[in-house]
C-alpha cells in the first residue's frame, strides 16, 4: 500500500514516499525516516470528529448510542505531527489520549450516498484525539478547548492509500504499556457512513480529515509520558507530553475544574470508580 508523508526538508515542506526505512522526495533526495522532521501528512481545511463510535467505549460509559452519530470540530490550529510534543498547559491535570483512525478526503464531496463514499476518500492516517478535560464543565457542548487546544490533534506518520478499514486492530501504548486495544470492527458507523453523513450539509474538500472514534480506556497522561498509537496497516504515531511554557491565565475566562463530570470522563465513567478514585497523576 503506498504511503505518503510530509516532512521538513532543507527548510521546506515536502511530500515524500516511503521506501523501506527511507523517505524519498520527488527530486530524489532521501532521508532516513527516523531522522526526518515530520509534519501532518495532509493540510485540511477542517477536522471533524465523531463523539462516540466504538462499542467498547459506549459500554465503558454505560450509555446507549443515539440512532445517528454526533460530531464536534477541531480547529486546524490544533494540528500536530508524528514525534511532535503534545502540550498540557500549566495548571491543567486531565489530558487524555484517544487513539483513532483518521479518514482523509481526496475529492470534493457533497450530498453523496454511503455506497459512493469510498470514491471520495484519498486514504487513511492515524490520529490521537487528545482531550483537555479540565475545560469540560464549560465547553462540553462545543468541545472547543477540550479537543481544540493547540497541539491536541497529532496526525501521521503518513497517508496510506488503498487501505481496507475492515477488521483492523488499533492499539494505544503509554510508555510501552498497552492501554487501549480495539478494532475497527467494533465501530457502530463505518468510514463510508461517516463521510456521507457529514457531506449531506458540509462540503468536504481534498485534505479534510474525519476522526472515526476511539475504543475504551482513554485515560490521563502527564508530562514525560510517551504515547504511541498503532493501527494495523497504517503504522505507528508517536508523541510525547510536555508542560506548557505559560500557565492558564486567571484574569479572563473559565478556570480549569475538577468536577465529577471532569473526573468521570477523564477516568472512564462512574461505572468503574463509583465513589472511589485512583491516585491522581499530576
Amino acid at each position: 500500500m503506498p504511503e505518503y508523508r510530509r516532512i521538513l526538508l532543507d527548510g521546506a515542506a515536502v511530500q515524500v514516499t516511503v521506501e523501506g526505512d527511507e523517505l524519498v522526495a520527488g527530486d530524489g533526495r532521501r532521508v532516513r525516516a527516523e531522522e526526518a522532521r515530520h509534519l501532518p501528512p495532509v493540510v485540511p481545511s477542517k477536522v471533524i470528529a465523531v463523539h462516540l463510535n466504538h462499542r467498547s467505549r459506549v459500554d465503558e460509559f454505560g450509555i446507549t448510542l443515539p440512532d445517528t452519530p454526533t460530531y464536534f470540530h477541531k480547529p486546524t490550529s490544533s494540528l500536530n505531527s508524528h514525534q511532535g510534543a503534545v502540550v498540557r498547559p500549566e495548571g491543567c491535570k486531565w489530558l487524555n489520549y484517544e487513539g483513532e483512525v483518521a479518514i482523509v478526503i481526496g475529492r470534493t464531496a457533497r450530498n453523496i450516498a454511503p455506497a459512493e463514499a469510498g470514491e471520495y476518500i484519498a486514504g487513511y492516517t492515524i490520529a490521537n484525539d487528545y482531550g483537555l478535560h479540565d475545560f469540560r464543565d464549560t465547553d462540553a457542548g462545543s468541545m472547543l478547548r477540550v479537543k481544540g487546544s493547540d497541539t491536541l490533534c497529532p496526525l501521521g506518520p503518513g497517508l496510506v492509500t488503498d487501505w481496507d478499514f475492515r477488521g483492523k486492530s488499533l492499539t494505544t501504548y503509554v510508555n510501552g504499556e498497552v492501554v487501549q486495544d480495539g478494532s475497527t470492527d467494533e465501530m457502530q458507523w463505518d468510514m463510508h457512513y461517516l463521510v456521507a453523513d457529514i457531506a449531506r450539509t458540509i462540503t468536504l474538500h481534498p485534505g479534510d480529515v474525519l476522526l472515526s472514534g476511539t475504543p475504551a480506556n482513554s485515560r490521563p497522561v502527564r508530562p514525560g509520558d510517551v504515547v504511541d498509537v498503532e493501527v494495523e496497516g497504517l503504522g505507528r504515531l508517536t508523541n510525547h507530553i510536555v508542560t506548557g511554557p505559560t500557565a492558564i491565565r486567571t484574569d479572563v475566562g473559565a478556570r480549569p475544574t475538577e468536577s465529577e463530570e471532569v473526573l468521570s470522563t477523564a477516568l472512564g465513567g462512574d461505572w468503574e470508580f463509583r465513589g472511589i478514585r485512583p491516585p491522581r497523576r499530576d
